[in-house]
C-alpha cells in the first residue's frame, strides 16, 4: 500500500496562514475517490475537518468554515489545504486520506499555532 504523503506543516503565528498539500502516487486511485483533511490534537480523536469529492464539491467542519479552502489537481495526484487566519485551537496533526478514510495512515504534518 503506497500512502499518500503530507507536506506543508510548521510554526505560525495565530493569524497567520499555510498550505499543506498531499500527494498521491497513483493518479488513477486518486482521481477516481473523494479526499479528505483530517487533524489530530494531543489527546483528541482525529476528526475531518474538510472534504472534497470527485467532482470538487467541498464541505468544511463548522469550525473551519470561512477559514480553511480545500482543492484538488486531478493531474498532480494532489490535494491541498489553505488554512487562513489560524488560531492555537488549529494546532494539531493533519493528515490526508480518502473520504471516508481507508484504514492506513500516513505520518501526517505538524501545524502549531502560537506566538
Amino acid at each position: 500500500q503506497v500512502l499518500p504523503v503530507e507536506s506543508g506543516g510548521g510554526l505560525v503565528q495565530p493569524g497567520g496562514s499555510l498550505r499543506l498539500s498531499c500527494v498521491a502516487s497513483d493518479r488513477r486511485v486518486f482521481s477516481g475517490n473523494h479526499w479528505a483533511w483530517y487533524r489530530q490534537a494531543p489527546g483528541k480523536q482525529r476528526e475531518s475537518v474538510a472534504i472534497i469529492n470527485r467532482g470538487g464539491g467541498t464541505s468544511y467542519a463548522d469550525s473551519v468554515k470561512g477559514r480553511f479552502t480545500i482543492s484538488r489537481d486531478n493531474a498532480k495526484g494532489t490535494v491541498y489545504l489553505q488554512m487562513n487566519s489560524l488560531k492555537p485551537e488549529d494546532a494539531a496533526v493533519y493528515y490526508c486520506n480518502q473520504s471516508p478514510p481507508i484504514r492506513f495512515w500516513n505520518r501526517g504534518t505538524q501545524v502549531t499555532v502560537s506566538s
